[in-house]
């Protein structure tokens, strides 16, 4: 969808804006079993850190792609924040999610370069009506900036999206945070939630991203809940399956690990149901991270 079909606020320079739709093959017509389903008004959201492509062995993107694919269409998102994902990698997920899908970002040093923040969306359930990056940084305006001493650059994409099913409108915020600096994510939680206080108070908050310290373990975790603004899904989930470490690094699954992956949202919206999905293909994961997703009711 071309950028000019909706509006874009504070405009980050144009070399640096990537807004695509990639249609091609069609979505399988179906969902695990015991998974939350595409089916219905629930708005099934999904974060997922995918893991940079890569050809290192024994986990490279050839390899891991097809998993990936399959994952992705038994869990039919409706809308799925990404993190890691490198611009010929976002390519082949829009591929294989087939041509409702389109997906929002931009490089975080800038275009196509390095890892996005990528924001699919469910064309025929959602529709963007204004989006904006930023940088994790004293300067957000500033492409690639870094000035917390985070060992990389790191961003947020957000779109205000339309819900053609329920007529309801929403902000959708989608990050990653650093992996080292303590002092970084403590600085972008701050950030990211004086942001979320300067978007319109009436519209329902869905926050996507790899947080990288465990929730409820971690002063990160609080400020993002920010005294009540946001709530924790897997705590508030009317149903939820089994809870697992998200990072698991291709190794053996951690049961009762620590969710270091998070979809957080206002009070407001009803979490049906969350799910942290094991999906694996043969024996390959899709990522060294596990995908967590809901059903939400906004």
């Amino acid at each position: 969808m071309p950028a000019s079909v909706f509006s874009r606020r504070h405009g980050v320079r144009a070399a640096a804006v990537t807004a695509l739709a990639l249609p091609l093959v069609a979505r399988t017509p179906h969902a695990a079993a015991d998974s939350p389903s595409g089916d219905g008004p629930g708005l099934t959201t999904m974060t997922f850190n995918l893991r940079y492509a890569s050809d290192t062995e024994p986990n490279s993107w050839a390899r891991r792609r097809p998993a990936m694919r399959e994952l992705l269409r038994r869990a039919r998102p409706h809308l799925l924040g990404t993190q890691e994902g490198l611009y010929g990698q976002l390519r082949d997920i829009a591929h294989d999610l087939g041509p409702r899908h389109a997906w929002l970002g931009t490089g975080r040093a800038g275009g196509s370069k390095d890892e996005f923040m990528a924001v699919f969306y469910d064309t025929e359930r959602l529709e963007p009506l204004e989006y904006d990056h930023f940088w994790l940084s004293d300067t957000p305006y500033v492409i690639g900036s870094n000035t917390w001493g985070g060992a990389v650059v790191r961003m947020v994409t957000w779109v205000r999206f339309l819900d053609r099913t329920t007529g309801r409108r929403f902000y959708a915020l989608n990050t990653h945070l650093d992996h080292r600096s303590q002092h970084a994510r403590e600085r972008a939680a701050a950030l990211i939630t004086e942001r979320l206080h300067g978007l319109d108070g009436a519209l329902p908050r869905v926050v996507t991203g790899d947080f990288n310290v465990a929730a409820h373990g971690n002063p990160v975790h609080d400020a993002m809940l920010d005294g009540g603004a946001l709530v924790d899904t897997w705590d508030t989930a009317e149903r939820r399956g089994k809870q697992y470490a998200t990072f698991h690094g291709y190794g053996p699954l951690v049961p009762d690990g620590d969710r270091i992956d998070w979809i957080l949202t206002s009070p407001g919206v009803r979490t049906r149901h969350a799910v942290i999905d094991t999906f694996s293909l043969d024996g390959q994961f899709p990522s060294d991270h596990l995908p967590v997703r809901t059903v939400l009711e906004l």
